[in-house]
């Protein structure tokens, strides 16, 4: 999708997932400015969410994933992002939420 990625990984209990965020976001930052993929620089929005699944959830979340298209020509990410975080009752700070791709 243009305006967000899924990335589903299977993490040891030890493991920080912030630390991954970070990982994943600084070095990607790096690749895709050193390679020219954009004509702007590219850089990450703050923040993530992060949500955990348990083995007999897999088959789901990748047939989400692969259905990312489909799926949001019904509904944004945006509009189902905040949809999850109302229904669970997270937290949030507006800040953090998606801005448009054309933002800034």
């Amino acid at each position: 999708m243009p305006d967000h990625l899924h990335l589903f990984a299977g993490l040891n209990p030890k493991q920080s997932i912030s630390e991954l965020m970070r990982l994943v976001k600084g070095d990607s930052s790096k690749f895709i400015n050193k390679e020219g993929f954009t004509r702007r620089k590219f850089y990450w929005q703050e923040g993530y969410g992060a949500f955990s699944n348990s083995r007999s959830q897999i088959d789901g979340v990748v047939k989400y994933i692969l259905n990312q298209k489909e799926h949001h020509k019904k509904q944004t990410f945006k509009e189902e992002y905040l949809e999850i975080l109302n229904d669970y009752a997270v937290e949030y700070d507006e800040k953090y939420i998606f801005q448009d791709l054309l933002d800034g």
